[in-house]
């Protein structure tokens, strides 16, 4: 699919943004392991979600719609064929956790892109518990008890994190993952709000072995993740004024809205409250009035590592010289976004240059519509629309159709807000 986007002239209106694609995983998977019925609602529509609650499925999990039959700590059965994770990171690592201590083997496979990502990350510290764990493929679980580990991940992830945590509920003793870089803490949210034993101390999150999970209840909020690519078109696209409904805020995940925030982007919060322990806000977004360079180096970049390729759109319209480090990360993605973001930006005019581990961006740069590839990357192919939006003329983006992975409805948002 080729979508093309032209110049726009005022984004006006308000949306809202798919339900957070981090928590509708967890929702599935803690829900298919409690003792009871989970209801759910606003789950992520996109093919990652799908993934999980597929795999879940030929596990013996009963997802309908908003809800999760949970059957129990023990209650997932061996399934009859490779689980499919397609081409989700997330849907493989987290289930690798929690597959490990069961007392079947499965196996993990996905899609080209995903079967070249690196899932040593989370093999490691999975044989440290004892677990049998082998990639490539990822073949995990077997007859073996797990016991509590302390592990310091070398790359910051909240995946890996995740992963642990799950295994760590099967494991004898304390489990505990202590971070140089604060991730993502749904996992911990969730499994507190479901009378797991959980402990954050600092940057050190510790669980016990569990023999029961309550049921989960709860309003999937927004995506800040998807909401992010508006933040940057709303505060690039003059005449707009949006607003995102219902966004996720937690503390974890607003590194980049506080950094656009601080270069000079004019982002507003309404209607705070929480929903199932998450803080949720309204986002109002209007037009920067002037934009000052930005530096981002490996702590920061750990904290929106998603989001960077759309920051890197913000930073071609800042005056000077921005320099985003640290994000070396983005090369083992769904595809080396490090290249296809410098690729891209550069046949529309942009000065970047992609370093081993970011980019070097000089700005303000007049941008022109161009013939541009997505790389068959969700947050690529979003991000260069983003671009195309403030782009003199008509941009086309080949290899649109990724955008199903996180976001189905992004060209449906977009055309509605123009």
């Amino acid at each position: 699919m080729i979508a093309t986007v032209r110049r726009a002239h005022g984004l006006e209106g308000s949306i809202k943004v798919p339900g957070d694609k981090s928590i509708s995983h967890r929702a599935l998977i803690l829900g298919a392991i409690a003792s009871g019925e989970s209801t759910v609602q606003g789950l992520s529509t996109g093919a990652d979600v799908r993934s999980t609650a597929s795999c879940l499925q030929a596990l013996g999990a009963e997802i309908e719609e908003g809800k999760v039959h949970g059957h129990g700590m023990r209650g997932l059965r061996a399934a009859a064929r490779p689980l499919d994770c397609g081409n989700s990171g997330t849907t493989m690592r987290l289930l690798a956790g929690l597959l490990s201590a069961q007392d079947f083997e499965s196996e993990l496979i996905g899609d080209e892109s995903l079967s070249k990502r690196p899932m040593d990350r989370v093999v490691k510290p999975l044989r440290e518990m004892g677990a049998r764990a082998e990639w490539p493929p990822l073949r995990v679980g077997g007859e073996k008890q797990l016991h509590g580990i302390e592990y310091a991940p070398p790359v910051p992830s909240a995946q890996v994190k995740s992963a642990v945590l799950l295994a760590g509920l099967y494991a004898a003793g304390t489990t505990a993952v202590v971070e140089s870089v604060r991730t993502r803490d749904h996992t911990e949210v969730m499994l507190g709000a479901m009378g797991a034993n959980v402990a954050v101390d600092g940057m050190r999150v510790a669980v016990e072995s569990a023999e029961r999970l309550q049921p989960l209840h709860l309003h999937v909020p927004g995506d800040i993740s998807a909401a992010a690519f508006w933040m940057v078109a709303g505060g690039l696209v003059r005449g707009s004024d949006l607003r995102l409904l219902g966004v996720g805020v937690n503390p974890s995940r607003t590194a980049f809205a506080d950094l656009l925030t601080s270069i000079g982007f004019r982002i507003d919060r309404a209607n705070a409250r929480f929903e199932a322990h998450e803080p949720v806000a309204d986002l109002r977004i209007r037009p920067t009035s002037e934009m000052r360079q930005l530096h981002v180096e490996h702590d920061q970049a750990a904290q929106m590592i998603d989001e960077l390729p759309v920051l890197a759109v913000a930073a071609t319209q800042a005056s000077g010289t921005s320099v985003i480090s640290g994000a070396a990360e983005l090369r083992v993605k769904e595809s080396d976004r490090l290249y296809a973001m410098e690729e891209g930006l550069r046949a529309m005019g942009a000065d970047i240059t992609a370093s081993e581990d970011g980019w070097v961006i000089n700005g303000p740069r007049y941008l022109e519509g161009a013939r541009v590839n997505s790389a068959g990357d969700h947050r690529v192919a979003m991000a260069l629309a983003v671009a195309a939006m403030i782009a003199d003329g008509t941009t086309e983006i080949e290899g649109a159709e990724c955008v199903d992975i996180s976001y189905p409805d992004f060209f449906d948002d977009l055309e509605s807000l123009s």
